[in-house]
């Protein structure tokens, strides 16, 4: 079962607890890491704008990828929020299998 990473930037630690703790209860995400506060540099609107954000890397399955997505996109409060999932391509396979496990229905 392949494994996908998923990062995604929240406008504060709050809201990053908050959306990490409901895709890990929810066994959207087997794991979300949420990294320290960063600045993000980004065109808006036209304009160039700068944030102070918390990101979150959420670890899940390839079959958990839809579900994750619709459910950050729906809590997240954005209008347009960063959702990028890449599949790992190679990890300890130990691990890779208890994501599988950990984020089974």
């Amino acid at each position: 079962m392949p494994v996908h990473l998923v990062f995604c930037s929240c406008p504060d630690p709050d809201t990053a607890q908050r959306l990490a703790t409901a895709l890990v209860e929810g066994r959207l995400a087997a794991c979300v890491s949420v990294l320290p506060p960063m600045r993000s540099v980004y065109r808006w609107q036209g304009a160039v704008e700068q944030a102070d954000e918390v990101l979150l890397l959420a670890k899940t399955t390839a079959d958990r990828l839809p579900a994750l997505v619709e459910q950050l996109r729906a809590w997240h409060p954005y209008e347009l929020p960063e959702i990028v999932a890449v599949e790992a391509g190679t990890g300890l396979p130990a691990y890779l299998d208890w994501v599988a496990d950990a984020t089974r229905e």
